[in-house]
């Protein structure tokens, strides 16, 4: 590992050019590459052309496994339940302490259905039905993460989806009791050790042995995420995530270790991840620039976190907490800490965050595990437009519309209006057949 000091981006709001730099600093381009492209669209024609021995095939391949059959590749429940034994007191302790939390702040997006009836005695509502079937998509061996486990199994779960399945790959036979544990406590019903492109397409057509589901949620590599956008319609998913944000506000009056550890947090994650300090302290910022390279050499990941800030982060000086939000609302950063004295008197003028970490005592890894609030979370600035993960992602919603016969007929005049305004004569005569005399 280089001792070399950081070289971060030093930024002032106030620079003529800095919507420039700013622009060049969050630009980053999450197409997969022709080569990605064409190997995933061959892969999912054989899963769906030759189903079970495709996907053994091509994990047999690509994981080193020897395996001959998809009854190799199945984890039933009594080996998720052995994992839970397997695992150290403090491990389970904690994986159930995290699992209740998200499941408590779940069950209150929970939606019911709902009508009203109006005075004709037309009734309208509407009616909540979970999905029927959901696939969860984990990465295994190494990097490994129990707590996306969490994360998206007891969201379906407590929305009501009978029947989740996980795929989790197991690379030269290396199996995560941590993930498999997690699976037991959050309800997964089938896993099948198998991943890539293949288990997204196993997911979403079916084969002999893996269930056709409706949705697929979950991280993955370049090549999961492509096979995700491909098989989209056929099956719905989650979103295509880019790399893990961390966007700071701070006052300048927490602890600059502190600050330097939650850059750390998001740009230990993976080169591309990107890790912005805002603040109106220059002094505070000079401070985090020096706790930075102070603590840099304690992490494990450390060459991975210098190539993160060194090519994607940046300390910005802003003029005040005001013109940070501005910057923060442009940035609508996948994760948020307003480390200030008074983060309610900022709330109010944040509209674009992932999630939105309160004070100086709420780091952002907490979300991660078990604060309760989903960690799967709109990226990219998408957090323009979408949100976190919920109980309301694995729900649908079907109109109910009961007309009596006098709402009938008097809605029958509209719709006749309307429809012959649009040419649609059959329309029109369908809803003047309900008109009284």
């Amino acid at each position: 590992m280089s001792s070399a000091p950081l070289k971060i981006a030093r930024l002032n709001a106030n620079q003529a050019d800095f919507n420039h730099h700013l622009d060049a600093l969050l630009a980053w381009e999450g197409v997969s590459d022709k080569a990605v492209n064409e190997r995933v669209e061959e892969i999912i024609a054989a899963v769906r052309q030759r189903g079970d021995a495709a996907v053994v095939e091509y994990t047999a391949r690509f994981d080193a496994l020897d395996a001959s059959s998809m009854a190799d590749l199945t984890l039933d429940r009594a080996r998720l339940e052995l994992a839970l034994e397997r695992i150290s007191p403090e491990q389970r302790q904690a994986l159930e302490v995290a699992a209740e939390r998200v499941r408590l702040y779940h069950e209150h997006q929970r939606q019911d259905s709902w009508r009203y009836t109006e005075a004709d005695g037309t009734v309208l509502g509407q009616k909540i039905t979970p999905l029927d079937r959901v696939g969860l998509y984990v990465p295994g061996g190494k990097a490994s993460y129990p707590s996306s486990v969490l994360m998206n199994a007891i969201p379906a779960k407590v929305a009501g989806v009978p029947e989740v399945v996980m795929v989790v790959p197991t690379p030269r036979g290396e199996i995560n009791e941590l993930v498999l544990a997690a699976a037991c406590l959050a309800g997964v019903d089938r896993v099948f050790s198998i991943g890539g492109a293949q288990a997204v397409a196993a997911l979403a057509y079916g084969t002999e042995s893996v269930p056709q589901v409706d949705k697929i949620v979950g991280p993955g590599n370049i090549y999961v995420a492509t096979a995700k956008r491909a098989v989209f319609g056929q099956v719905g998913i989650d979103m295509i995530a880019g790399p893990s944000e961390i966007l700071v506000v701070c006052d300048g009056q927490t602890d600059p270790d502190w600050i330097a550890m939650d850059l750390f947090s998001q740009a230990e994650h993976d080169e591309d991840a990107q890790s912005i300090l805002l603040s109106p302290d220059a002094a505070f910022l000079d401070a985090v620039e020096a706790s930075l390279n102070k603590l840099l050499g304690s992490l494990e990941r450390a060459d991975m976190v210098r190539i993160s800030l060194e090519t994607r982060g940046a300390l910005i000086k802003v003029e005040s907490l005001d013109q940070a939000c501005d910057i923060a609302n442009r940035i609508a950063a996948e994760h948020l800490e307003l480390s200030v004295a008074d983060p309610e008197a900022l709330l109010p003028k944040i509209r674009h965050a992932g999630a939105i970490f309160m004070g100086r005592h709420t780091p952002e890894a907490l979300g991660d595990y078990c604060a309760g609030p989903n960690h799967v979370l709109p990226t990219s600035g998408t957090a323009r437009f979408s949100s976190p993960l919920g109980v309301y992602d694995f729900q649908k919603r079907s109109s109910i519309i009961f007309c009596s016969p006098d709402g009938a007929s008097v809605l029958g005049k509209t719709a006749s209006v309307l429809a012959r305004g649009e040419s649609l004569t059959a329309h029109a005569r369908s809803a003047e057949y309900r008109i009284k005399g």
